[in-house]
C-alpha cells in the first residue's frame, strides 16, 4: 500500500492495484506467500476521511444515508475479498505490519494468515470514534483472533494498543525491531509446491471447520 503521506489511507487508485496484484498472485503457482505491507511509517490509516467527506459534501444531502451505504458498499466489494480470495489459492497471507494499523486497515491485516508486527505498530479499531460500524470483516476476524469479550472491548472504546499487547491478546503473532520487520517478513515466505498444497488442504479443513461451527 503507497500513500505514505496519508499514512496509506485507502483510496480508489491504491486499493484497485492491490486487488489486481492479489489476483495476479492468488493465480501464480510459484507463489507460496503474499506478504502485505505499507509505504512510509504506517500500514494502512483505514478509510480516507476527508476523501470520504468531500465525495458526500459532493453528492448532497438528498442521496441520502442508505444510498451512500450501498454506494460504499458496492465500491468496496472487491476490496474487501481481495486477501481472502489470494488465501482460499493456498497462498499464505502475511500482514507486515511496520506502523499504524486502523479502522479497515485493521481488518486487512486480520483478514491475512500471519501478523508480524514491528515494535512501531499500534493497532486499533477506530470506527466508534467516527459514528461507523466496523465493517471489511474485522468484527469476524477479531472475535476469531481474541475472543468475543475482547473484541467488544476493542470495538467499543476503539482503544489504540501497542504492538506488545497485540502479541499478548492474539493479535499479533511476531513483534520485532522496526528495522528488521521487512527481512523478518521476507523470511516467512512460503515457496516450494509442498508446502504450497499442504496450506491449501489446511484451509480446505479450516473452511469445513467454519460452515459447520
Amino acid at each position: 500500500m503507497n500513500r505514505p503521506d496519508k499514512l496509506n489511507a485507502m483510496s480508489a487508485e491504491m486499493m484497485g492495484a492491490m486487488v489486481d496484484n492479489l489476483a495476479r498472485a492468488a493465480t501464480n503457482p510459484k507463489l507460496g506467500a503474499v506478504v502485505l505491507t505499507g509505504a512510509g511509517r504506517g500500514f494502512c490509516a483505514g478509510g480516507d476521511i476527508t476523501a470520504m467527506r468531500d465525495r458526500n459534501e459532493g453528492a448532497g444531502a438528498s442521496a441520502g444515508t442508505e444510498n451512500d451505504y450501498r454506494g460504499t458498499s458496492r465500491r468496496t466489494s472487491p476490496w474487501r475479498r481481495s486477501v481472502g480470495d489470494a488465501a482460499s489459492d493456498g497462498k499464505v497471507t502475511i500482514a507486515a505490519v511496520n506502523g499504524p494499523a486502523a479502522g479497515a486497515g485493521l481488518s486487512i491485516a486480520m483478514a491475512c494468515d500471519i501478523r508480524i508486527a514491528s515494535d512501531a505498530a499500534r493497532f486499533g479499531t477506530a470506527f466508534a470514534k467516527v459514528g461507523f460500524s466496523g465493517d471489511y470483516g474485522g468484527t469476524w476476524s477479531l472475535t476469531r483472533l481474541v475472543g468475543s469479550a475482547k473484541a467488544r472491548e476493542l470495538y467499543f472504546l476503539a482503544d489504540i494498543i501497542s504492538a506488545e499487547e497485540a502479541l499478548r491478546i492474539g493479535l499479533a503473532n511476531r513483534v520485532v525491531a522496526e528495522g528488521l520487520i521487512q527481512r523478518r517478513s521476507a523470511c516467512a515466505r512460503v515457496t516450494n509446491r509442498e508446502r504450497t498444497d499442504g496450506c491449501l488442504w489446511l484451509y480446505e479443513g479450516e473452511s469445513q471447520r467454519r460452515d459447520y461451527s
